[in-house]
């Protein structure tokens, strides 16, 4: 079996690529910095460059000889770009596409209309698939360690509304997994973290992990959009936030056990591996 893996130099692509490694495979990273690839995974895999932004030939070439795809894209054009790679990779004679997607298509929060797109396009191309919608990554809590490390403070719009964010390696050993063994052909799997919690919690837990106190404040949409600034992924994100706030985001599934026979990694456990960023 040849993988091709898009996104492979970031959080989630990274770590599909090192499942893969761990299986014995020798897999095939499509990026657009060839020596970030290789100051990561150095001859260990086949580096393709290019842009997920590019033509469906450029995509079809990329794809040449590759029997299954872990796809990742993001931005309100990812509709447009996964019909192109996914029509590229039937061009190609890839059997089988692994989409990450998230969890916010079901309730049209945030980014989750422009993943609906993109799942429609996969759905419509006639390919094999996978749709792996995810909750919100933990690895998103990096960008609170300004705040708790030098105010010993997190600010956020979300109140005491709760969401069950998930470790990146339970969404890369989720995305191997269908992308190796197939078995989820067809369907849409929902993965979330063990426990649906809230900032305010989030917060206590990342202190003691510290050694300290941190406080929670909360802020309101307004303050949360001047914090990140316009344009449609900040707007997304106010949307997701409110969301949380307003208790539309504490699901809690059962997708990762299911897939690998675990339960997922816990909150505690990214933030231990993760505590000298906060410090």
């Amino acid at each position: 079996m040849k993988y091709l893996v898009t996104g492979a130099t970031g959080n989630v692509g990274s770590g599909v690529t090192r499942c893969l490694l761990a299986r014995g495979e020798r897999p095939c990273v499509f990026v657009r910095d060839a020596k970030k690839a290789r100051a990561l995974f150095g001859d260990r895999v086949d580096v393709r460059v290019g842009d997920l932004a590019g033509s469906r030939a450029s995509l079809t070439a990329a794809l040449e000889g590759m029997d299954a795809a872990f796809l990742l894209n993001s931005g309100p054009k990812l509709g447009v770009w996964d019909r192109t790679f996914a029509l590229a990779a039937r061009a190609a004679g890839v059997k089988h596409l692994v989409k990450l997607s998230t969890l916010d298509v079901s309730t049209g929060v945030g980014t989750g209309p422009w993943h609906a797109r993109g799942e429609t396009a996969v759905r419509e191309s006639g390919l094999s698939f996978t749709l792996i919608r995810s909750a919100a990554f933990m690895s998103n809590m990096l960008g609170w360690a300004d705040s708790i490390s030098s105010e010993g403070v997190l600010r956020s719009s979300t109140g005491e509304g709760k969401i069950a964010f998930i470790h990146p390696d339970d969404i890369a050993e989720v995305a191997t997994s269908a992308l190796a063994t197939r078995e989820y052909a067809g369907e849409s799997l929902v993965i979330t973290g063990q426990e649906a919690l809230s900032y305010r919690e989030m917060a206590s837990r990342i202190g003691a992990a510290l050694g300290k106190t941190i406080r929670f404040e909360s802020i309101s949409d307004e303050e949360a959009q001047a914090g990140v600034g316009r344009g449609p992924y900040a707007a997304a994100l106010v949307d997701i936030w409110r969301a949380i706030r307003e208790g539309r985001m504490a699901l809690v599934s059962e997708g990762v056990e299911r897939v690998l026979g675990r339960r997922p990694l816990s909150f505690d456990r990214w933030v231990g591996q993760h505590a000298r960023v906060f410090r």
